[in-house]
């Protein structure tokens, strides 16, 4: 089961986190990974020769999803190599925390650019190939904060949420080409950006968390190898919420 082998799989912003849980979780699957990065190009390095360290089959391709035409040239070039490219995992993005009066425009414009825009940028050159071969998997990265919302996170609550619009759309759009397309929705997750929840707003936060703990980026990256799978065939614009209980649908 849950197997992956000859699959070819992008992983934008896979260099760390859930990024590189997820490159990790579908490299063990069998398939090629390729860890998409922006700037941290020794970390994705370190990603991909741990994989290939443990027999599995990866590379490092740089890539700023907020650049629709490096989006284009690197997802065009990956196809020409391999001959195909079966999945998307847009995990790239971005978050720039504040109450609405301090936001600055080029905060908005920035998270949009790499959070929305980028990632059906990331999708729109990917399907062109799953359309050929009539089978692909595209999964989205939302938020809990896109179903719910959050104070001094208004920006990226907004682009999060417009990835489940998005993958609902395109679900419709390419399920009869064999192509499924999916969100993860993360609670709080122990990453980088988590990081600085400690004292009395981590004892706040692990309050409304049924489960009593902050996800891992492993927790994810099990769900979206799942979404990845040959197994998840019949799922399609669904948004699987992975946050310890803290929001029901």
């Amino acid at each position: 089961m849950f197997r992956l082998d000859g699959r070819t799989m992008l992983v934008t912003g896979g260099s760390r986190g859930i990024g590189r849980a997820e490159a990790e979780a579908l490299a063990g699957l069998g398939a090629h990974v390729v860890v998409g990065y922006s700037q941290g190009e020794t970390a994705a390095r370190e990603v991909v020769d741990a994989l290939v360290a443990k027999g599995a089959k990866a590379e490092a391709v740089q890539i700023d999803v907020a650049d629709t035409s490096r989006v284009d040239a690197v997802i065009g070039e990956l196809v020409k190599r391999h001959g195909r490219l079966d999945g998307l995992v847009a995990n790239a993005g971005i978050s720039v925390d504040g109450l609405l009066i301090r936001v600055k425009d080029e905060d908005l414009e920035r998270m949009w650019a790499v959070n929305v825009r980028g990632a059906i940028a990331c999708a729109r050159a990917a399907i062109k190939s799953m359309m050929r071969a009539r089978w692909g998997r595209v999964v989205f990265t939302s938020s809990v904060v896109g179903e719910t919302g959050n104070a001094g996170q208004v920006g990226y609550a907004a682009t999060k949420a417009a990835l489940l619009g998005v993958t609902r759309a395109l679900a419709r759009e390419y399920a009869t080409r064999g192509i499924t397309v999916n969100a993860v929705a993360p609670g709080f997750v122990e990453t980088d950006m988590t990081a600085g929840i400690q004292g009395d707003l981590r004892a706040a936060v692990l309050g409304q968390i049924p489960l009593g703990r902050l996800g891992t980026p492993a927790d994810i990256a099990a769900a979206v190898a799942f979404l990845c799978s040959e197994e998840a065939g019949y799922v399609t614009g669904q948004v699987l919420s992975v946050n310890g209980g803290m929001h029901m649908a």
